[in-house]
């Protein structure tokens, strides 16, 4: 049987995987009914209608894929870490940001999660936005 610290490193895992394939309806299964969603340098969403929204828009803007993923957990599996890399691509320009081009960029990520019966109750994502102005020349 897994412990409680293994079971929540799968769980982000699998969370960052089902991210890579697109499979979206896979993705927000993971997630608890009442998610908090804390957006990096934005605000708190709630709930999942708001994390398919959020998601859409993404889709719309942006082709990402996770990579380098390093998972960490605490040891009753409540609470996770996660470092990656992010490689995109700036597809369709988003609200309050500079034209898309087709811009390519690889952001280093940090993300952090509350787990709760084994699915996903608050992520909270940072990554450098400057960085990204940056990389897409802004």
């Amino acid at each position: 049987m897994h412990s409680p610290q293994q079971r929540a490193i799968a769980l982000i895992q699998n969370y960052y995987a089902t991210f890579n394939a697109g499979d979206r309806a896979a993705f927000l299964t993971l997630l608890t009914e009442d998610v908090a969603h804390d957006i990096n340098q934005g605000g708190t969403e709630s709930g999942i209608a708001a994390f398919r929204t959020f998601l859409t828009r993404m889709d719309r803007c942006y082709r990402e894929q996770v990579c380098d993923l390093v998972v960490f957990a605490n040891t009753d599996g409540t609470r996770g870490a996660a470092e990656f890399f992010i490689e995109g691509e700036y597809l369709s320009a988003d609200a309050g940001l500079p034209p898309a081009t087709g811009q390519r960029y690889r952001l280093r990520v940090g993300a952090f999660f509350d787990l709760h019966d084994e699915r996903v109750s608050r992520v909270t994502n940072y990554y450098n936005l400057e960085d990204w102005l940056r990389q897409v020349g802004a």
